[in-house]
């Protein structure tokens, strides 16, 4: 089976893949049915194309197809992504490559490739669960890879989140004007009792301090925590903003407005019911809740909720996207309800082209002593989130709750 360590660990994520020639067979037969209906290219060692892309059309370069079809056949679709890393494929447009690929898993799926998924699809493992101590692990391993990485591709305020652009905005510019849509969402001004769930590395709370506002911000990353709290004190609104390192459900206190961005995605669907009890439960009369989430199609969340995807596996430990009518239903005991939405998944797609585009233009990645496959872990990363948002698999809204 296909091992992992460690990203901060020097040695390669990946063993040489199984040799399991009967299932390779079998997943090679599958995959060959339903590239050739895709408007992609797949070139293949000897010169065979499959596809019905044309000359424009991405390109899928099967490198090494033994290894490729091993993967699949021994790991599942997780093994999809461990191909790329290994360089078992590649692209020169995976964004491309993957968006009708993501685009086809709206539609119900074929008799044979779900018959292999329910074979092969990999149980969420229990030590990824968000317990308390759970869920610092999990953040851990993908926020503490260390806070130079991610000012590698990010934008000077270091926010790592869905930009929000205007014409003639640079990623910088479209990052704080997603912010302050969020600050007006929950009515943030002068004296305002502000909660943030998820600090990230301070750019909306400084935001918030800047307004006057009284801000209390929550992390459970220690280096997140350090270096929003240097920012913080650079900015001159450390006398306003307090960064607590503590879980969201060990939060007291009332608040008039509570703000989360893109952190719903890592509470995990059975505590989705907790999460906004807690914030039923901080927030003041009057006061006003601004959520911004990812989202996925309600069919295609039951489906995968049971399941450990590649993003899982070696992105987001313990993460798990909801649809629109889960949140709702978990809300239903609450005395909270959505009273204002904003869709923009299509600025989603157009923030990780931005952040893969910079990403890719560094050639300092591997002086951080990372595996040295884990460039290519975190390019695919972030083409298969941006080919996701380009297909309407995923979306992104800014959510209003009122009392």
């Amino acid at each position: 089976m296909t091992t992992t360590v460690p990203v901060t660990d020097a040695r390669p994520l990946l063993t040489d893949p199984p040799h399991a020639p009967v299932r390779a067979w079998m997943v090679e037969r599958i995959f060959r049915q339903a590239m050739r209906s895709l408007p992609v290219r797949v070139a293949f060692p000897g010169g065979e194309r499959i596809g019905r892309g044309g000359p424009d059309s991405p390109v899928m370069r099967v490198v090494r197809p033994a290894a490729f079809f091993s993967r699949l056949a021994v790991v599942g679709p997780v093994g999809f992504g461990e191909a790329y890393m290994a360089g078992d494929w590649t692209s020169t447009d995976p964004a491309g490559l993957l968006t009708p690929v993501a685009a086809r898993l709206k539609r119900p799926a074929r008799r044979p490739a779900t018959a292999f998924r329910q074979w092969a699809d990999q149980s969420r493992p229990d030590t990824e669960r968000n317990t308390l101590e759970g869920a610092r692990s999990n953040i851990r391993r993908h926020y503490d890879l260390s806070n130079e990485f991610f000012a590698l591709f990010l934008d000077p305020s270091m926010t790592y989140s869905c930009a929000l652009f205007a014409p003639g905005d640079d990623l910088h510019a479209a990052q704080i004007r997603k912010i302050d849509r969020v600050l007006d969402m929950a009515g943030v001004g002068p004296g305002t009792r502000m909660l943030e769930i998820g600090t990230g590395w301070g750019a909306l709370a400084i935001r918030a301090g800047l307004r006057g506002a009284e801000v209390t911000t929550l992390t459970i990353s220690p280096s997140q925590r350090d270096l929003a709290c240097s920012r913080i004190a650079e900015a001159g609104v450390a006398d306003r903003v307090s960064v607590v390192l503590r879980d969201y459900r060990q939060a007291q206190g009332e608040y008039d407005a509570i703000v989360s961005v893109e952190m719903l995605e890592a509470v995990g669907s059975e505590y989705w019911p907790t999460y906004f009890a807690v914030l039923d439960r901080l927030l003041a009369p009057g006061g006003r809740v601004a959520l911004q989430t990812i989202t996925m199609p309600h069919d295609r969340m039951l489906a995968t909720n049971d399941v450990r995807t590649w993003i899982q596996k070696y992105v987001f430990p313990g993460g798990q996207i909801p649809s629109l009518r889960a949140l709702e239903e978990a809300l239903g005991p609450t005395s909270l309800r959505v009273s204002g939405r904003h869709r923009m998944g299509d600025h989603y797609a157009r923030t990780l082209a931005q952040w893969r585009s910079r990403f890719l233009a560094r050639d300092d990645v591997a002086s951080f002593g990372f595996a040295p496959d884990f460039p290519r872990l975190w390019e695919f990363y972030l083409a298969y989130s941006e080919a996701g948002f380009r297909s309407g698999y995923l979306d992104l809204w800014q959510l209003r709750l009122t009392r």
